[in-house]
């Protein structure tokens, strides 16, 4: 095995703290702490490794691959010419920062305590058999997430032509509601006539295990217990308000998101793509915090069709989904095997000359 040598990673990195988020929105990502939060016009960094500053996901680790901007609850790493950028990103998701960082109630990562953290580094050819190996399971997750975007938006689009636009049936007699003309047999309701809206629960205090844990910001982990199990449409309460996700499993939701039992057979999905096309966001009525209320979703109004109508929709569209969970199911196993193999190649305990079939 060629030789690997001890650094610091302060050694072999720049750091900067992020500053605060632009006010106006463009296509320039911005990160926080947990991931993605919104898009700017402006961007503060290129090519970085992001890691989560302050809060409950301090240590976090991702990356950017191009132009971003770095949050105040983030710091921004970049790869010396010792390192291969990707193979830094990879190193340091091994690393334990969470059980490092300073303060109480209010968690805090500094550069210093990043920069002194001790890791093994192989020559740069190494560095780059190791990368090929796992980013070849990365780039097939990233494909699956493609598909899946593909998917979602065909799927949107099929619930605008049959629920807004009416186009596929020739419905005969329209009638006007407040909510302009509608095919004679449907009716103006809310939500709370569809779907009935439930509080998550704090999840700390479960041990780990294999039902999914939802956030505000996605899957935050996964535990041995549940809270409720099927269709259901989980709705941010707090945070990234229009981070709407459609579920059919065994789940557990936390506190800033809420999770839905339907009161329609089969309306799940139709209330999915329903309020996937609403800007949540806008109708925030929080001040420092981004906040959904109870009553603001049950008194959303919504164009409701006949029950054959909906029970059609929901078995042509659950095509689309039934794809999309076998994308994420496939995801998920690559995802669990690059993990495994990540320590071993990181550690140089597996040979990369020995390296297993390429997943792409």
């Amino acid at each position: 095995m060629e030789e690997w040598k001890e650094y610091k990673l302060g050694e072999i990195t720049n750091m900067k703290n992020g500053k605060k988020r632009p006010q106006s929105n463009g296509v320039f990502p911005v990160y926080g702490g947990n991931g993605i939060m919104d898009y700017s016009d402006s961007y503060n960094a290129e090519n970085a490794i992001i890691v989560g500053r302050v809060g409950a996901y301090c240590g976090c680790v991702y990356k950017c691959d191009g132009k971003c901007w770095v949050s105040d609850n983030a710091i921004s790493v970049f790869a010396k010419d010792i390192v291969d950028t990707q193979f830094l990103y990879y190193l340091m998701t091994t690393v334990d920062f969470h059980h490092h960082h300073i303060g109480g109630a209010q968690p805090l990562m500094t550069q210093d305590i990043i920069g002194d953290f001790t890791v093994s580094i192989p020559p740069l050819s190494v560095q780059n058999q190791i990368v090929h190996i796992l980013k070849s399971f990365d780039d097939k997750i990233e494909v699956n997430r493609q598909i899946n975007d593909n998917l979602e938006q065909q799927a949107q689009a099929l619930f605008k032509s049959w629920f807004v636009d009416f186009e596929p049936f020739k419905y005969g007699e329209f009638v006007e509601s407040v909510l302009g003309m509608i095919p004679k047999g449907w009716r103006v309701g809310t939500l709370d006539d569809l779907l009935e809206i439930k509080y998550g629960k704090d999840h700390k205090k479960l041990s780990d295990g294999k039902i999914p844990v939802y956030g505000s910001g996605g899957l935050m982990r996964r535990v041995d217990k549940s809270l409720y199990k099927g269709e259901s449409v989980l709705i941010p309460r707090k945070g990234t308000l229009n981070n709407v996700m459609y579920v059919n499993e065994e789940f557990w939701t936390v506190d800033t998101m809420f999770y839905t039992i339907p009161k329609v057979e089969h309306i799940a999905l139709f209330c999915y793509l329903f309020l996937l096309g609403k800007d949540l966001a806008s109708m925030n009525a929080g001040s420092a915090v981004p906040s959904m209320t109870t009553e603001i979703l049950n008194s959303m109004s919504v164009v409701i069709p006949q029950n054959s109508i909906v029970n059609e929709f929901d078995n042509v569209i659950s095509s689309y989904f039934r794809k999309i969970e076998n994308n994420d199911n496939e995801s998920r196993r690559l995802a669990e095997l690059r993990d495994t193999l990540l320590p071993k190649l990181m550690s140089g305990e597996l040979n990369v000359f020995d390296k297993p079939n390429d997943q792409s």
